[in-house]
């Protein structure tokens, strides 16, 4: 009950927040606030640490976001599934990952550094991803590697 659709929620006050930030007057204020207050406390339910300022879309789905970590700067695209202890993070120079449209990232990936995961890609369980991954892929392993598309019998 309390604690249904959680991932909707902390999405819901992270966009919150980022309409009201840079709001002036005592209204843009206290939505800011009810924003930061809505972010703390889905994040301690969900138990993940997703940052205020990460550019996610509304649509973005997280059945389980039990230790789900994002990076200030990381972008997800519409229509993504993200499943628990998946960390979208950085490895130097501050660059954050990029997941386009429509990507499944499975539980447990890693994807650091500045790398940009194609539209409709999928990441396999555990993956630890530190460079691009094109459309339609897979990529699977530690270090991730690109597995080639199933060829269907004719």
């Amino acid at each position: 009950m309390l604690i249904e659709k959680r991932d909707q929620r902390l999405i819901r006050a992270i966009h919150r927040y980022q309409q009201y930030r840079d709001a002036r007057g005592l209204w843009g204020r206290l939505c800011c606030a009810w924003g930061k207050l809505g972010h703390e406390i889905w994040s301690l339910l969900s138990g993940s640490d997703i940052n205020r300022e990460a550019d996610l879309a509304t649509d973005l789905r997280m059945p389980h976001p039990t230790g789900i970590v994002m990076h200030r700067n990381a972008r997800v695209g519409a229509n993504c599934l993200i499943m628990q202890h998946v960390t979208l993070g950085e490895i130097e120079g501050g660059k954050a990952p990029v997941i386009e449209d429509g990507v499944y990232i499975g539980a447990g990936a890693r994807i650091l550094g500045g790398v940009t995961i194609g539209k409709g890609a999928r990441i396999g369980a555990n993956a630890v991803v530190l460079q691009d991954v094109p459309a339609d892929a897979t990529a699977v392993g530690v270090p991730a590697r690109i597995m080639p598309p199933k060829k269907t019998p004719e």
